[in-house]
């Protein structure tokens, strides 16, 4: 086994297992406990990322005011935002790390259910190549992966009769949803920026503004375009850890730019309905 596999798939991959056992051997009811068990522990590495967020979000009023006096200034803008930060103590790249270790973590979970998920041959023996001794299965063991509607092994898809291609099931359309929600609430600032960027000389704000704008959208459809040739149980995994960090990033920094999106769809009154 490499390093990457010994010090995470390893242990993630029994930690789902001893969820498994105490549960009484659902493994659809073990992916969520144990989903919702390493957000809670993994709490404290998100944590400075979206109080560094919180900060950035609470200064980008000013940042715009500094794009748009230094208009075409590129070298003068940055200084400007450099001095501006270390006047506000603010560190734009503070709790990076922290978050990436979390994205590593996210990584190494994919790793365990697509080594061990699938719908084809003995699921025990294939976990039982990444479990300790007290947990390995016994020879000729059946795992439990029916859930709800769902058989954890294989997509989250229909397939009616008369359409020719598979249609994504609700688990996976929820991720989708609760990414696009969470996408809106941390990029509250999107549509300003597009207008600061408008009146730039050069095309980098206009890239990177539309960049930004592109990716609320694709990352959701992307989650459903891939989702649908993966095990249901990472479309599960998925959807739990979307949902406890938009729940999160409500927790730090309120609705955001989320409020303008829900009053579009009519879902929140504003102050003058009330």
């Amino acid at each position: 086994m490499n390093i990457f596999t010994t010090l995470l798939i390893q242990p993630l991959a029994n930690g789902l297992i001893a969820f498994y056992k105490i549960l009484g051997g659902n493994m659809g009811l073990a992916i969520i406990a144990f989903s919702l068990f390493l957000r809670i522990i993994l709490n404290p590495l998100t944590r400075p990322y979206m109080e560094s967020m919180k900060k950035m979000k609470e200064v980008a009023p000013s940042l715009e005011k500094l794009k748009a006096k230094y208009q075409g200034d590129k070298v003068g803008l940055a200084k400007a935002q450099a001095d501006f930060y270390k006047e506000k103590g603010v560190n734009p790249g503070a709790g990076c790390l922290p978050y990436i270790l979390q994205i590593i973590v996210l990584i190494a979970f994919f790793n365990v259910f697509t080594k061990t998920l699938s719908p084809d041959g003995d699921l025990a023996a294939r976990f039982n190549t990444l479990l300790y001794t007290p947990l390995k299965f016994a020879e000729g063991a059946q795992i439990n992966t029916k859930f709800l509607y769902l058989d954890v092994t294989r997509p989250d898809v229909f397939r009616p009769s008369g359409i020719p291609i598979p249609i994504p099931g609700p688990i996976l359309i929820l991720a989708a949803l609760v990414q696009l929600f969470s996408a809106k609430m941390m990029a509250p600032y999107v549509e300003a920026e597009k207008k600061i960027a408008k009146k730039t000389k050069g095309a980098g704000d206009d890239f990177q503004v539309a960049m930004q704008s592109s990716t609320i959208y694709t990352f959701p459809l992307f989650t459903i375009i891939f989702g649908m040739s993966f095990a249901s149980g990472l479309a599960l995994y998925w959807f739990l850890f979307s949902l406890s960090q938009a729940y999160q990033q409500y927790r730090s920094s309120g609705w955001g730019g989320a409020t303008p999106w829900i009053k579009k769809l009519g879902l929140l009154k504003s102050p003058s309905q009330n």
